[in-house]
């Protein structure tokens, strides 16, 4: 090694660091005004201060893992939503379950997302709810629409205050609009197809 090379890859790497960040800032202020979100909204919905928020969408803070994983949860998308790069235009006529990344939410749900495809305004994923484990602890409310096909096990969907019990084979769809919450109640592992819509 060149002895007068100094340290290597040190800019390199705060450069990548800087650019992570502002991109991770980005994309979450991005989803945030999409789905009409306030920044004091946000925080409350997640349990992170307006000002942490602020400095995260500017890239001026370094958000530890378990903030991203509530903000996510919050904005209804998967951490990999925030860290990944958009998909390649071109459609992908098969999704392998191995490709497919998996990120557990703030409130242990696994989430596997087969597609996300924002051209479309659509994403699809397989959630598994543990017992007593859900969407989050109180409801919430978001742009878009979804659909969820219980392919496992019972869950409850409190929609406007309405709890609505669905098991294997059901179909639930509502507009995310409306305040809701999704938790299992049971002693048994649940597992779902979730998809949801950007527009109503």
């Amino acid at each position: 090694m060149d002895a007068d090379a100094g340290p290597v890859g040190v800019e390199d790497v705060a450069e990548t660091t800087a650019s992570t960040l502002a991109s991770i800032g980005n994309r979450i202020r991005e989803v945030r005004l999409a789905r009409g979100i306030t920044l004091q909204a946000l925080a409350q919905m997640s349990g992170v201060s307006p000002s942490m928020l602020s400095l995260v969408e500017r890239g001026r803070a370094s958000p530890s893992i378990g903030s991203l994983i509530v903000i996510a949860n919050a904005l209804q998308i998967t951490m990999a939503d925030l860290m990944a790069a958009d998909e390649p235009k071109q459609d992908r006529v098969v999704v392998h379950s191995a490709d497919a990344p998996i990120v557990e939410t703030a409130k242990h749900v696994v989430r596997r997302l087969l597609r996300q495809d924002r051209d479309r305004g659509i994403s699809v994923a397989l959630n598994e709810y543990e017992p007593h484990t859900g969407s989050a602890e109180r409801p919430i409310s978001h742009e878009g629409f979804e659909y969820g096909f219980i392919l496992e096990g019972e869950l409850t969907v409190e929609v406007d205050g309405v709890g609505h019990k669905v098991v294997a084979g059901d179909l639930i769809a509502y507009s995310s609009r409306r305040l809701h919450k999704i938790w299992n109640h049971g002693t048994r592992k649940v597992r779902t197809l979730w998809f949801n819509l950007e527009r109503d």
